[in-house]
């Protein structure tokens, strides 16, 4: 496989990195905003909800028999993680959902601010037409993550092969992180969602570098909820250098400012 996983994370980090300049700061705002009250909204749904969502899954896979009770403390540790993963990624969808028009506006913002030759439309009337082109790239994702997501699940579930279930878990999920993120600069340059895809599979380490990072990101209280926005920039500035071709210096972009 061709590419460099430590290359991919520093996308990432180059993008925190660039979150505080002045010009894209205000489009940072909302996918932030977004982050914040999703992830509020998840954490009370798991305080409130969890022991009962853990309780009727566990029912459902057992009988009612009284002398099969004993299954409930085993089942119980591995239904809590599933349920956790369940609400994890249901936030992460609904997230994106919400923010992608923001999230491709702001990476249209972070282009033009890169590369200075990027025509965009300016101001809230741009956000709106990017609606629905946005909701219908996310439903592309959310068609290709479902069944590949379906198919982890069973295979958790079969003995023996669900051992190696966690490393496909992780590897999956740092590659739909990178194509989440990756698409956005790419939807702006009107690369297909399936040319995006393959695209990434070229420099496919470099894409799981990238992705990775920012599903072990997800998973740090408080650095989670700016992770969005930084991740946008980070893709951005890793379609800029490996797809359009332009090295970019930030500590030079600071200089320039």
């Amino acid at each position: 496989m061709k590419g460099n996983p430590i290359r991919g994370a520093g996308y990432l980090l180059r993008g925190l990195q660039m979150l505080p300049d002045p010009q894209i700061r205000p489009f940072v705002l909302v996918p932030l905003l977004t982050n914040v009250v999703l992830f509020i909204g998840a954490i009370w749904l798991l305080f409130s909800q969890f022991s009962g969502w853990v309780d009727k899954m566990i029912s459902a896979f057992l009988p009612d028999w009284e002398w099969l009770s004993f299954l409930h403390y085993l089942l119980w540790p591995i239904m809590a993680l599933l349920v956790f993963v369940m609400v994890y990624y249901s936030f992460t969808i609904v997230a994106n959902i919400i923010a992608a028009p923001f999230n491709g506006f702001l990476s249209e913002k972070v282009e033009k601010r890169l590369r200075g030759n990027v025509i965009t439309d300016e101001g809230w009337k741009a956000v709106v037409a990017l609606i629905p082109r946005s909701i219908a790239r996310e439903l592309s994702k959310l068609a290709y993550y479902l069944p590949r997501v379906l198919f982890l699940v069973v295979l958790s579930f079969i003995p023996v092969i669900n051992i190696i279930a966690p490393f496909l878990w992780l590897l999956f999920g740092a590659w739909m992180m990178a194509i989440q993120y990756c698409d956005y600069p790419m939807d702006n340059n009107k690369v297909s969602f399936k040319n995006m895809k393959l695209m990434l599979k070229s420099d496919r380490l470099t894409s799981i570098g990238f992705g990775g990072l920012i599903q072990l990101g997800m998973m740090i209280p408080i650095l989670n909820l700016i992770l969005m926005p930084a991740a946008v920039v980070g893709a951005t500035i890793y379609w800029v250098e490996a797809h359009a071709g332009v090295e970019i210096d930030l500590d030079q972009k600071k200089l320039e400012s």
